[in-house]
């Protein structure tokens, strides 16, 4: 994959590329991690160069990033699954990170990480990101876009809501998370709760099973009725 197009920060417009990522990429990859994932995030679950490896040799359409001007802005990891509409955990769908159940023959596309450095953020890299895995599913002819959302939101009210309550009304506008809106205002939309699904103690280790259809598919999605 491999494209350019202008988005604008503070009024102004800066070419990104959209390619896939390589082994010279490791270390802002890394880099990226840590300054979207600081503590209390674990830091254990920041890249390591060695799930960077299977990203690359496994699954290299599926691994893909954002550059401007020479440095790398964000990026996007995804793999195959079959379904997978069932309650799971990031690490089990996964393979914590490393991609090992990816399926070539399987029916979704799922989302295992997106990052976008903190001073690139509103200005379109993310949205641009999510629509480079949104034309890889209609080329490779999948059914849909799934993954799993934290809700870092959640912290600020959970002791006075429920998840559920909480994700009832982002949906209905009471309020907005800096993940969950961010993903619908790029197309995707909430279908459940998972619970436990990733060591996160801002989401109370809640993650949120977000999808995006393939419009150009005759046939349905099983996942949600809408």
């Amino acid at each position: 994959m491999l494209f350019s197009q202008y988005l604008f920060q503070d009024g102004k417009p800066f070419k990104t590329t959209i390619r896939n990522y390589n082994e010279s990429d490791f270390d802002q990859l890394i880099d990226i991690q840590k300054e979207c994932f600081p503590p209390p995030f674990p830091s254990d679950l920041w890249w390591k160069k060695s799930q960077l490896v299977n990203h690359v040799q496994i699954f290299s359409d599926g691994a893909i990033c954002a550059e401007v001007d020479g440095e790398l802005a964000g990026s996007i990891t995804t793999l195959i699954v079959n379904n997978h509409g069932e309650d799971h955990t990031w690490e089990e769908v996964t393979d914590n990170g490393s991609i090992g159940t990816h399926d070539p023959n399987g029916n979704v596309l799922y989302v295992v990480d997106i990052s976008v450095r903190p001073k690139y953020r509103k200005s379109g890299i993310g949205k641009l990101l999510m629509q480079s895995i949104y034309q890889l599913v209609v080329h490779l002819q999948l059914e849909a876009v799934l993954g799993g959302s934290r809700m870092p939101g959640y912290k600020k009210v959970k002791h006075i809501m429920s998840p559920q309550n909480y994700i009832d009304g982002i949906i209905t506008g009471e309020h907005d998370d800096p993940v969950v809106s961010f993903l619908m205002k790029a197309g995707r939309s909430p279908i459940k709760l998972l619970p436990n699904y990733l060591e996160d103690p801002e989401s109370a280790d809640f993650g949120v099973l977000m999808e995006w259809k393939n419009p150009f598919l005759r046939k349905s999605n099983i996942f949600s009725e809408n």
